[in-house]
């Protein structure tokens, strides 16, 4: 089993703990890490852009002119694509369908392969505790500063009860806070460091191990 340090909130070495083998002692396979990453981010896609087809377009149906005497083109609708104010032709709808299908089993070793390369390069900090009394941003920004973790892209990983974390680090510049039950990989990728509580750790290893 790897070991860890454990932090205090004024950056003092307290103690260690034994991290369970199956989530952040594995070997990394970068493609599995990737496959899963383009995944998430096809899931959480969300189609904005929308165009409107001959069939969505409001207005008369009445025939433009007669179809034959005229001398112009035939015309059966203003509907028609070929008409200002008519339908796209193939535009973007916003019932397009992104999601891509990845299996439990290659989700939670993605995320053991990224909590393992973070242990391995020193870039997970575990801290007692996060006591941020009524989410007061001037408080976690003083625990921030007397960890490794200062002035670096971070991710905060609070136990599911401890909220406040979410609430005083939305004005923190390149620190985002979630919850122990929602740690995924591409929130992981996206962060250089990743600090935990002991109690967050504690639920991961819960949840996840093997």
């Amino acid at each position: 089993m790897a070991t860890i340090k454990i932090y205090n909130t004024q950056g003092q070495e307290t103690e260690q703990v034994e991290l369970e083998s199956s989530l952040f002692a594995v070997k990394v396979n970068p493609a599995l890490v990737h496959e899963v990453v383009v995944a998430q981010t096809a899931n959480s896609r969300a189609a904005i852009a929308h165009t409107k087809d001959r069939s969505d377009v409001v207005g008369s149906g009445k025939k433009p002119w007669k179809q034959k005497g005229t001398g112009r083109a035939r015309h059966g609708s203003r509907y028609s694509p070929l008409w200002k104010g008519g339908g796209i032709t193939f535009g973007p709808r916003n019932d397009r369908n992104f999601s891509k299908k990845i299996n439990r089993k290659a989700k939670h070793k993605a995320l053991a392969m990224v909590l393992t390369d973070k242990v391995a390069s020193n870039r997970f900090i575990v801290v007692d505790s996060l006591p941020v009394e009524n989410g007061k941003t001037k408080i976690l920004v003083d625990i921030l500063a007397k960890l490794p973790v200062d002035g670096k892209k971070t991710l905060i990983v609070a136990s599911p009860e401890n909220k406040m974390v979410a609430t005083a680090s939305k004005n923190i510049k390149k620190v985002t806070a979630i919850s122990a039950n929602s740690i995924n990989v591409v929130d992981l990728l996206k962060h250089d460091f990743t600090l935990i509580s002991k109690e967050a750790l504690a639920k991961i290893t819960e949840i996840h191990k093997r």
